[in-house]
């Protein structure tokens, strides 16, 4: 069997995960938030941690955005092997619905041209949404997930092309660096994704994805789900705490994404995700559309 993509769906889809992904935070990041508000043990910290879920949940309650900043629109579409689609129209539906989104909702748009800033007050631009493309063996299924990338998290984004000889012991004092000098900026606590190995443009992907992958998930090369068990406790002994105001609630925890490299490069790459880690999924199968996170 083949399943056709009715493009008109995708377009709505589109514009349904923007509004969505804007408006309700994950369960996965609500458990996140429990957790930590459990094991907090400063007094500060746990006023903070209060008072960021009383935020949440005004927000739901109201039908209103979680965060003002809206983000860099980040389409990832996982596409079965048994879909029938026209790639070019494919991406062309998704810019369309998140076009939609930002004009028909209305809420901000937060992108810019790089150099005039000129504001086309549709969240699209050159290159923008972002809209990755991978491809599953699941027959008859095609997932949008919608992710809004906030500034506060992206401006904490880093690269660095180690050398080799200093092994895991160079990943980790970056790792640690980064997360002391992002400090408050990323609205903490946060999801710190790390890419390890690769190329340059490819660990920096795959700290972007480790960034914005479900609290829950693991590694799944053995050797990184080891370093981010490890790197996960020790970012929240280093006292930056929730919003940066102190106490044990730096972090949702440290995940990492790995990469064959070359014999002489060890590149690492951190990016971070907020608090309000959103994000919104529309997935399609022959029985129709489904919606979740």
């Amino acid at each position: 069997m083949v399943m056709k993509i009715n493009l008109q769906d995708i377009e709505d889809a589109a514009k349904e995960t923007y509004i969505r992904a804007l408006k309700l935070l994950p369960p996965d990041i609500k458990q996140g938030f429990a957790r930590l508000e459990k094991s907090e043990t400063n007094a500060t910290g746990q006023a903070v941690l209060g008072t960021m879920l009383r935020n949440i949940k005004v927000a739901e309650d109201t039908n209103n955005l979680l965060c003002q900043d809206t983000g860099i629109p980040i389409y990832n579409v996982v596409i079965g092997r048994a879909v029938d689609f026209d790639g070019y129209a494919l991406k062309q539906a998704i810019i369309k619905g998140c076009e939609r989104a930002t004009k028909e909702h209305p809420f901000r748009s937060s992108v810019v041209h790089p150099m005039t800033r000129q504001n086309a007050q549709t969240s699209c631009g050159r290159l923008i949404p972002v809209i990755n493309i991978e491809f599953t063996d699941q027959a008859e299924t095609l997932s949008i997930e919608m992710i809004p990338k906030g500034s506060g998290s992206e401006n904490n984004s880093w690269l660095k092309m180690a050398i080799p000889a200093d092994g895991i012991d160079a990943i980790k004092t970056f790792v640690i660096d980064c997360v002391l000098e992002a400090g408050g900026k990323t609205c903490p606590p946060t999801i710190v994704g790390v890419g390890v190995g690769g190329t340059a443009d490819l660990c920096v992907h795959l700290s972007k994805v480790a960034a914005t992958r479900p609290l829950g998930t693991q590694c799944d090369d053995p050797e990184g789900a080891r370093l981010e068990a490890e790197l996960s406790a020790v970012v929240n002994k280093l006292g930056v705490g929730a919003q940066g105001l102190g106490g044990d609630s730096t972090a949702f925890a440290v995940h990492i994404e790995t990469a064959a490299t070359h014999i002489t490069l060890n590149p690492v790459a951190v990016n971070m995700q907020c608090h309000s880690a959103r994000r919104a999924r529309a997935t399609f199968t022959p029985h129709g559309v489904a919606y979740g996170y």
